[in-house]
């Protein structure tokens, strides 16, 4: 049997009319977007094409997207850039946030800021209370993600932007999980900047981009030339670009139909979990209609993955940047999961190309390698 490829929330496949997209940029259009020549405006004009692909995607206007190499680029961006800017204060993000913000908001704790982690409560929302709580002090800055990458978990973004403005702070989400999954609307949300990434959306790795309230202002992190408005030194990579643009119009031209899809497969998906005395994490929280987060009692998660790894299943334990880490999922600590649990927890995030066959297939690996599990927990007793 063909593997069976169950972890779209790390990475997505190409999608062939991204790369047919993106070939011609390699060969022919291989011009400098600075140069003032054919090639040059050829390039210029695959750059303004691609920007104006994404903002349509996010209800945003071209002229507010900044083209990054990554998600993490882009989250490390506006947090230390809008810090460069500033006195330290108070940064508030979510106690569950990826590491690409969380790790930026220490290292910013490390440099006079007060640095606070929003509680959640036990199906992974942001507590607002505590956000209430947190803003009677002064906040410059606060981080809330618009979907969790390991639960799926969906953050009302445009309540915590309006408590946050209310009290003067600048507010940022990360929306790379929620793009081509739920709506995003980048005004909507009243936040003041917004990160996507290429790869979660069947687009190349290599390409992100950050939208920008015009207000806001970035102290670049990569000083040299004046590309995306001095935010960001460095020729562009032109081919990434147009994959980002070309993915994020695919994104917005499929959501509705994929959004009932996947939804159903999901919960066909957990259905079976359920049956089996599966735990699943954030089930009764607004969730990404691709993302399971389950455990079972008494089961590792390293383990389980890499079982399924063998009868040709890729899931996952947890975050893929976290993956070197044995200690368990941070996100569900803060959900208050016990820790036990929480190390068995395994994830499964569709994509376009599953099916209900693959989710029969999985459900039946599944079984047999939870029962092989728990004989062995039963030996070892």
């Amino acid at each position: 049997m063909a593997s069976i490829y169950l972890d779209h929330n790390a990475t997505t496949p190409l999608a062939p009319p991204v790369l047919q997209a993106m070939l011609p940029y390699f060969e022919q259009h291989y011009g400098n977007a600075s140069s003032r020549h054919e090639f040059g405006r050829a390039a210029r004009k695959a750059v303004d094409d691609a920007r104006e692909r994404v903002a349509d995607a996010v209800g945003a206007h071209p002229s507010q997207v900044v083209f990054v190499s990554g998600g993490t680029e882009a989250n490390n961006l506006v947090l230390k850039g809008a810090a460069g800017y500033m006195k330290p204060s108070q940064i508030a993000v979510s106690e569950i946030e990826h590491p690409s913000v969380m790790r930026p908001a220490q290292e910013l704790a490390q440099q006079g800021w007060k640095l606070r982690k929003l509680a959640v409560d036990g199906q992974g929302r942001l507590d607002m209370e505590d956000l209430g709580r947190v803003l009677q002090q002064p906040t410059g800055l606060v981080s809330v993600m618009l979907a969790n990458n390991e639960t799926g978990t969906q953050q009302d973004v445009a309540q915590v932007a309006d408590m946050a403005r209310s009290r003067g702070a600048w507010v940022h989400t990360d929306a790379v999980q929620a793009l081509g999954k739920m709506e995003v609307d980048f005004a909507g949300l009243r936040v003041h900047a917004l990160t996507l990434s290429a790869h979660k959306i069947y687009g190349p790795k290599g390409a992100a981009a950050l939208v920008l309230d015009k207000r806001l202002e970035l102290k670049s992190l990569i000083s040299g030339g004046a590309h995306e408005k001095g935010l960001r030194a460095g020729t562009e990579n032109i081919p990434a670009i147009v994959g980002l643009g070309i993915a994020c119009e695919l994104a917005r031209e499929r959501l509705h139909h994929s959004q009932a899809r996947l939804l159903q497969m999901r919960e066909r998906l957990e259905d079976g979990l359920t049956a089996m005395g599966a735990v699943v994490f954030g089930a009764s929280a607004g969730r990404l209609p691709n993302t399971s987060y389950f455990a079972f009692p008494g089961t590792d998660g390293e383990t389980m993955v890499m079982e399924l790894d063998r009868m040709g299943f890729s899931v996952a334990s947890g975050s893929a940047c976290s993956s070197g880490s044995m200690d368990p999922s941070p996100v569900l600590l803060a959900m208050g999961v016990e820790r036990g649990l929480a190390r068995g927890a395994v994830r499964v995030s569709l994509g376009k190309d599953n099916t209900g066959a693959h989710i029969a297939a999985f459900l039946q690996a599944l079984g047999t390698v939870v029962e092989r599990l728990k004989g062995f927990a039963a030996v070892a007793m």
